[in-house]
């Protein structure tokens, strides 16, 4: 049974879908202002992989991710650009798009865009009011929070504790609480014709709007950062359930956020978590671009989008990520020792590891271990991994069950010496193999290790000569240990090392990885 932690409740809960067999899951996407930062992709890289886990787990998933194309940011930005607020809108999602395909988020089902759902965002203001909730002044049309018995659960606030924004619109609120659902529009802004006049959506009404229409009045689950919680998720959930009289999410789930480390700045929101059952705490601050982040596709160009992609997974999805570039470094070292099980599979059996199946759910993957020792662990190390899973997405601790993998693989390689040429034991040959097809079941489910990693494009030419001087190293290297030489080679090696390359001493000679 997966069982998930509720924001909503502040507590685990049984997994169980409105619908059986279905599940409908909405993530609040970006605000399209601007280039994307490395904030931006710790939700869809994490419920990228519920999604795979909820797949695998037999259920039929739909998962949308909205983009944010129309906001006073977007009218800001684009008139310091000096462009229209869709020309700017359509750079900055195709640079969101070119960064998730990056980071191999691949599953997301519908990704609809606000200024595309105008009619259905007008509808539903318009039901708003007419059922009491809402109220229209001056071509504003506000939700009258008071209405709402029910509002501040999610965020656990009291309407005393809540403070409405300022601007001008303010004096026209009948409370500081009450919310923007349509702003009427100045005369060179962009706007849509609708019942109050020219303008546009306020931010919530969005997403109520585009999440009604997609998974309907009420659906499973819904995701964002921690700093959504209040006010956004709150008032969506306002707006929704009093337009509805029914709830509209069964289960919220926020992911932490991120903090750069060594400052207190937040990718993203308000204090630290650590994923635990009792408590979600909130990020104080966050990296935003306000902070000046950004340039994502730069750090994806020096570290590449599957490293990032771990660095983001090997936490639990409620804990804050404490950024570093040297911290993204460290997860590609530890990757290495996956890659190199591979590599050896690969020198054993022929086989690579990237062309074998994957199963699909849970019944593919079980397999008989028999009386076999080796094989009872790699059942033990995937039944554990799969309890991590269920128990709240827990990609944190699935991952170091992983490297509990590793290495018993490794140690069952060399305990018998698969690696040896006279060895060809067709018995042990067979176990290795499955092994390995648990390995390529279990980080599918995480969207790692799905195709074989090669050199930087950008090396182009460049990469055959590099390849003929790192054996030539490889030869002066190894010329002087035959003459004892040790002084000159470790030299090498460890200039190497310093430039990023290490050397792998094997029976067939020394290779070099990046």
């Amino acid at each position: 049974m997966i069982r998930v932690y509720n924001t909503l409740t502040k507590t685990k809960e049984d997994f169980e879908p409105l619908q059986a067999g279905k599940v409908g899951i909405y993530l609040c996407g970006p605000t399209v202002y601007a280039q994307s930062h490395i904030g931006h992709m710790v939700g869809p890289v994490i419920f990228d992989s519920i999604k795979r886990y909820l797949q695998y787990s037999g259920y039929d998933v739909t998962w949308v991710v909205n983009i944010t194309d129309v906001d006073d940011k977007l009218i800001v930005k684009s008139r310091e650009q000096g462009i229209s607020m869709e020309q700017l809108a359509t750079e900055m999602t195709a640079d969101y798009l070119t960064n998730l395909k990056s980071l191999g988020v691949d599953q997301i089902d519908v990704m609809p865009r606000a200024t595309e759902h105008m009619k259905h965002i007008i509808a539903f203001i318009e039901s708003l009011v007419d059922q009491g909730f809402a109220y229209d002044v001056d071509g504003d049309v506000f939700f009258e929070v008071e209405k709402d018995a029910n509002y501040g659960h999610l965020s656990n606030r009291s309407l005393d504790s809540t403070q409405g924004a300022g601007g001008e619109a303010a004096a026209r609120k009948r409370s500081a609480n009450d919310f923007a659902l349509w702003k009427s529009a100045k005369p060179t802004e962009p706007s849509w014709d609708s019942p109050w006049g020219a303008g546009r959506p306020g931010w919530h009404i969005e997403c109520s709007a585009m999440s009604r229409e997609i998974l309907g009045e009420e659906f499973d689950i819904h995701g964002g950062g921690l700093d959504l919680v209040f006010p956004h998720h709150e008032n969506e959930l306002a707006q929704s359930a009093c337009c509805h009289g029914k709830p509209m999410v069964k289960y919220w789930m926020h992911n932490g956020l991120m903090r750069a480390g060594g400052n207190d700045g937040k990718v993203g929101g308000r204090a630290e978590q650590d994923g635990d059952d009792d408590e979600q705490a909130t990020v104080e601050t966050k990296i935003s671009r306000s902070r000046g982040a950004g340039g994502l596709a730069d750090l994806i160009g020096r570290q590449g989008g599957q490293r990032i992609r771990f660095f983001l997974l090997k936490s639990h999805y409620r804990s804050t990520i404490v950024f570093s570039e040297t911290g993204i470094e460290e997860t590609g070292k530890a990757l290495t020792a996956f890659e190199r099980l591979f590599e050896r599979f690969q020198r054993i059996s022929g086989n690579s590891f990237f062309e074998l199946p994957i199963a699909d759910n849970k019944s593919t993957g079980d397999f008989d271990a028999g009386e076999c020792d080796f094989l009872l662990q790699v059942q033990a190390h995937r039944a554990q991994y799969l309890a991590k899973m269920d128990d709240d997405f827990n990609t944190g601790g699935a991952i170091s069950d992983l490297f509990d993998l590793v290495r018993s693989i490794n140690r069952f390689i060399d305990q018998t010496s698969l690696e040896s040429a006279d060895n060809a034991d067709t018995t042990n040959n067979a176990s290795l193999k499955q092994a390995l097809l648990t390995m390529r079941e279990l980080t599918a489910l995480l969207g790692i290790f799905m195709s074989e990693q090669t050199e930087d494009d950008t090396m182009g030419e460049d990469q055959g000569l590099t390849e003929q001087l790192m054996q030539l190293m490889l030869a002066l290297r190894e010329e002087a240990r035959a003459n004892k030489d040790f002084a000159t080679a470790d030299r090498i090696r460890d200039g190497l090392l310093e430039v990023g390359i290490t050397i792998e001493d094997r029976a067939d000679g020394a290779q070099w990885h990046k």
